[in-house]
């Protein structure tokens, strides 16, 4: 039996699982009766949380991406640059981003994912790293250092998302759709698949899977969600620049994976609500923050290797002891 599927059975029984949904409602409906600060960090949230669920698949197949910034960046450009020099609405501009992320992750997939380890983290942060001087250096398509601004708000059938209120609804429904869609993958015979690779690839395929198949499958996907994030984020600041998508921007993507729980489709979801909230907290003190990611993620690794999302399984663990 796998880990996603222990999880899933032993912290999420049936009472659980209409308590957790009833608390993510609530959670969901609470900023909109927040101050503008507060609903501005919910929409942050939002937008990571779906981000992350792409690096959750990505980690889910067995491969860890330190270039998943750069998927955010091509879907955001694309889109972009698809409705400044095409004229076109807001969603073909977005299937636009959301393909060129997809295709080039076919391309750069089919090479990379024969690597393993710390050989595919390497070759995805240089990926990362060659988006970003390709952004400062084009000028005359990405604006260079100096962005893109001016970006016009998402509209969907007339309707503007033109308010924090409105954008808010939006990410709140793709981070939740996509969060759906990893816990509904996870439960068919080909997330099964899926974790098995991750398990023991060698096995996986000594029993006839495609392994470099299904993790293909998975950094598509995965990039395609990224992809989908960027997009959303231009829209919503109205901005895009080379240096909103560096290093550290994967680096805190992975970070929020690691923290929340890397094995469980729920932990992009806790990680990117706990860990969003925090630069805007800390914006006056950058190295206090630094300093808390590294104890946290010392603390987390060496007391919850399963990450925030594994205290469930822990205290129901507990009280079975005590029963």
């Amino acid at each position: 039996m796998t880990a996603l599927a222990l999880t899933s059975r032993q912290t999420m029984r049936p009472g659980w699982r209409v308590a957790a949904l009833i608390g993510i409602v609530l959670a969901g409906m609470l900023p909109w009766f927040g101050s503008p600060f507060v609903l501005h960090l919910a929409v942050l949230a939002a937008l990571n949380i779906l981000i992350v669920n792409g690096l959750a698949l990505i980690n889910l197949g067995g491969q860890l991406s330190l270039g998943h910034a750069a998927f955010v960046a091509v879907g955001a450009y694309a889109s972009v640059l698809a409705g400044q020099h095409l004229g076109w609405s807001f969603l073909p501009a977005a299937a636009i981003g959301v393909v060129a992320a997809a295709l080039i992750a076919v391309l750069l997939g089919w090479v990379i994912l024969r690597l393993r380890g710390v050989y595919f983290v390497l070759v995805t942060f240089a990926f990362g790293e060659l988006v970003r001087l390709a952004l400062l250096d084009g000028a005359s398509w990405s604006g260079g250092a100096n962005g893109i601004a001016g970006i016009p708000a998402a509209s969907l059938l007339g309707f503007e998302f033109d308010t924090r209120g409105r954008f808010y609804g939006l990410a709140l429904m793709t981070a939740l759709l996509s969060t759906a869609g990893l816990w509904w993958l996870f439960r068919r015979p080909l997330g099964h698949a899926i974790e098995s690779v991750r398990d023991n690839a060698a096995l996986a395929e000594s029993t006839g899977l495609n392994v470099h198949r299904l993790q293909l499958l998975c950094f598509v996907l995965g990039c395609m969600l990224a992809a989908l994030g960027g997009v959303l984020q231009a829209r919503y600041i109205g901005f895009v620049s080379p240096e909103s998508f560096n290093t550290g921007m994967s680096i805190a993507f992975v970070i929020m994976l690691v923290i929340g729980g890397r094995q469980s489709v729920w932990g992009p979801l806790i990680g990117a609500l706990v860990l969003t909230p925090l630069p805007e907290l800390f914006r006056g003190a950058v190295q206090t923050q630094h300093v808390f990611y590294g104890a946290a993620l010392i603390l987390i690794l060496r007391f919850l290797p399963d990450g925030l999302v594994g205290i469930a399984r822990h205290v129901n663990r507990r009280r079975k002891e005590h029963a």
